[in-house]
């Protein structure tokens, strides 16, 4: 291979780090915050069985409460008791 088809695979690869930065820490900070809510959840499970109230441990709800916090955790609770 060529000394120049080097460089421009270099420059592409630049390229393409450059522009995946953004979502990609999206995405990582998403997962961040999902699995923080997961563990939320996981120690919610102990105090809600007192309460009444059950909420699975799961990628929905761990999602639900990544991208929305708090709020989310409400939703959840408000979702949980119209289903009854």
């Amino acid at each position: 291979m060529s000394g120049w088809l080097w460089w421009a695979a270099a420059g592409v690869l630049v390229l393409v780090c450059a522009f995946c930065r953004r979502p990609l820490a999206v995405l990582g900070r998403l997962i961040v915050r999902s699995g923080l809510g997961m563990v939320f959840l996981w120690l919610f499970q102990s105090i809600g069985a007192f309460l009444g109230v059950q909420l699975g441990v799961n990628l929905l709800n761990g999602l639900v409460l990544g991208v929305l916090g708090a709020p989310g955790f409400a939703l959840l609770l408000m979702a949980q008791l119209v289903g009854r």
